[in-house]
This record gives C-alpha cells, structure tokens and sequence, in this order.
C-alpha cells in the first residue's frame, strides 16, 4: 500500500526546528514570476509561529513586509517573542538565505479569545452557490493553478486597451484545486490569493509584487475547523492607485456566512 504524499500546500509550507532558527524551503509549485508565491511565504511564517514551543492563543494578526527577492531553496526564520503578557503574545520574523540580508520581516500578535459581547457589522455578500459558476482557466503562474477561482463578478479579462477602465471589484469563490480542509495557515495564504488589481483595470499584466500585507483573523483555530470547509467566499477590491503603488483590501468569508478574515497590502507595479 502507497503512503499517501502530503498535501502540495503541507508540502510546501513545511519547516523544521534548528538550534537558533527555523529553516523553510521555497517551493515550485508555488511560484509566481519572479518569486515565491507571498502568501506562501506568509503561510510557512504562519506555521512556524503556530508550532513554536513558546506559542499560546491564535493568531490576531500577521503583517509580512516582502523587502528583497527570495531565490528557489532553503531559508532561514529567525523568530523572536518580542513581549507576552496573560493575554497576547507579539512576534517578530525574519527571513533570510545563506546568512545573508534579512529579505522578509514579519511581525505578528497571538492572542487568547474569550468569550464576549459581540456584534457582527458586516454582512455575507449576495453570491451565487459555488457549484452554478466556472472554474478560471489556468495561467503561466504555478502558485495560482494550485488554486481553483470561480469569479461570481469582476473576472480578470486580459484584452485591447478600453478607453475606460475595468472595475477593480471581484467576488469569487477560492479553493484549493487539490481539496484541503481550510486551516490557519492555508486561511493565510488565500488572503494573498489574488490577482492584481491593476490587471483588471488596465486588462493587461504589468510588473507587480506586494511590498506589505496584513491579515487580521475574525476566528480561532479551533472555530475554523468546526466550519469544516474546503473553501472561502472573498470579495476584494483597491481604492488608488497612485506613483507606482497600489492598495488591495478583501474579505474572506465561510460558505456557511463567518467573516474569517479581513486584509489589506500595498503593492508596487510598474505602468
């Protein structure tokens, strides 16, 4: 009997214990033009802080600054807890190859949830059900036929320039292509699973790359295995687009109407 191969994602975001860091490998099936797919980058930082001996609660929020290019191999992770108190613990990550320069900083907060008055704003966008849309067609960029896209609005459409731009809004469905049941890590990792906004409005792809991302996670770990899925709702949208950065802000909703995470990055691109 064949042992069944992990996950490309468990895969890929793998890491192991050293004496005064932790080491992580890039991945080729998580590729993007001239980089690793960020939000795997972020995701194999996420797992890290998770299976650190020291780690207590969940985490809140995760901030990764992409600061020089990583090439294809291992890595190192230098993990720091920065201050811990009964509540909430803040960490601080850096990447770096071969003893090199620090080329990813991250900083991140766990923290405990307690029970507490709540009162949920946002609402489940209006979507039509997973099953009655398409799955997107693959691309050049491994890291994204990983995933499978079902745009339920703003598909990106590469063609002609227009005389007016495209919408910069999307609502899609996102999973993974090899189904995997949604963690943390995966969770963290879908927030940067998407295209760049100015490919929709200019429908045409320019060089682009996230600088910073923040993820803030509306639910716990345990939470989220109880909603025992394999997909998110997301919608995503910018605001500007201004001397070669742009922003990204998103939301990512459970099919069964849990807003699990909300997150916003800055981006260069070059038009």
């Amino acid at each position: 009997m064949h042992a069944k191969l992990p996950h490309p994602f468990d895969d890929a975001t793998r890491i192991t214990a050293g004496d005064s860091s932790w080491q992580g490998h890039t991945s080729d099936d998580y590729w993007a033009f001239v980089g690793p797919f960020g939000g795997a980058t972020a995701a194999t930082i996420l797992r890290a802080l998770i299976e650190h001996p020291q780690a207590a609660g969940d985490p809140l929020a995760l901030t990764v600054n992409y600061c020089a290019p990583i090439a294809k191999g291992p890595f190192d992770l230098d993990i720091r807890l920065v201050k811990a108190n009964r509540s909430s613990q803040h960490w601080s990550v850096e990447l770096s190859q071969g003893g090199g320069e620090v080329a990813t900083l991250a900083t991140a907060v766990f923290a405990e949830r307690r029970p507490s008055w709540e009162h949920r704003v946002a609402q489940y966008p209006e979507t039509k059900p997973f099953e009655q849309t398409l799955p997107f067609p693959k691309i050049q960029a491994s890291w994204a036929n990983q995933y499978e896209f079902r745009f339920v609005e703003g598909e990106m459409r590469i063609g002609p320039p227009q005389a007016e731009f495209a919408s910069t809004y999307s609502k899609l469905w996102i999973s993974d292509r090899e189904p995997r049941r949604l963690d943390m890590p995966s969770l963290m990792s879908m927030s940067d699973a998407f295209f760049g906004r100015i490919f929709h409005a200019r429908r045409e792809l320019v060089p682009f790359g996230t600088v910073s991302l923040t993820t803030y996670f509306h639910t716990d770990s345990e939470e989220l295995a109880a909603e025992n899925i394999t997909r998110v709702l997301a919608t995503v949208d910018s605001k500007i687009m201004h001397k070669s950065y742009a922003d990204q802000n998103a939301e990512l909703w459970s099919p069964n109407g849990r807003l699990l995470a909300t997150t916003t990055q800055i981006a260069y691109f070059k038009a």
